[in-house]
């Protein structure tokens, strides 16, 4: 059952990432699209984001609170409704990255980060050592990185940008396998109720989100830059 249940979280994670790259793929090929969410120059450069941008850019972290707060109440349908929102709309941001750098280290960079998750979702799936200690450091740590993010956006430092990409591989690795125990932990306590199919999806969009954001932060350090 257990081994059914993580092949259904990494099936929705799979689709979600496909999805994402739809959205993305899409907003970069064709400009007439990319002119909803972007401000698009006639030789077809992207130079920012319009206000539906915007909306798209924070739409999924609204969906993530509604859930958080709403989860127990909501059904299953609506869940997955949810996952499918947030996924697409976070194909918006990725798109960012495309427009930003090559095609090829775009291309290489994913199947590192492929890789990496791989090896760090097998270490946590099966370790015998407990994880759950690393929770709280890693809250603290995301929250550090989080207003080190917002501070860096109004004062730009680019030394600033390396440590907080830095820490943000360390944090979303070590997330990955964190996140995967406790997809293990959360299906013993679920097993046998109706709730299984949600809390797959629950622990498909945390992998999703550890991996997106590993793989943000590994561009910073192998993306190279359209001239």
């Amino acid at each position: 059952g257990l081994r059914q249940h993580m092949v259904r979280v990494y099936n929705y994670m799979a689709s979600g990432l496909a999805l994402s790259g739809i959205v993305a793929f899409a907003l970069f090929n064709w400009s007439e699209l990319a002119a909803l969410f972007f401000q698009v120059t006639p030789n077809g450069r992207v130079v920012g984001l319009n206000v539906l941008g915007w909306v798209a850019i924070f739409a999924p972290l609204g969906l993530l609170l509604l859930v958080s707060f709403r989860a127990a109440r909501m059904s299953v349908g609506a869940v997955q409704a949810v996952y499918w929102a947030v996924t697409a709309l976070m194909g918006v941001s990725l798109s960012l990255l495309l427009f930003r750098y090559t095609g090829a280290s775009v291309a290489r960079t994913f199947f590192v980060t492929a890789a990496a998750f791989g090896a760090l979702s097998l270490y946590g799936y099966t370790t015998k050592r407990d994880l759950s200690a690393w929770g709280k450091f890693l809250f603290m740590g995301l929250i550090g990185l989080i207003l080190a993010g917002l501070v860096n956006m109004f004062w730009p430092s680019g030394t600033m940008s390396f440590i907080i990409s830095a820490v943000g591989v360390l944090i979303f690795s070590a997330l990955i396998a964190y996140d995967t125990q406790k997809i293990k932990e959360q299906y013993a306590e679920a097993w046998g109720t109706d709730v299984v199919e949600k809390v797959a999806i629950f622990g498909a969009l945390s992998l999703y989100l550890d991996f997106v954001n590993l793989f943000q932060f590994l561009m910073s350090f192998l993306g190279q830059e359209r001239e």
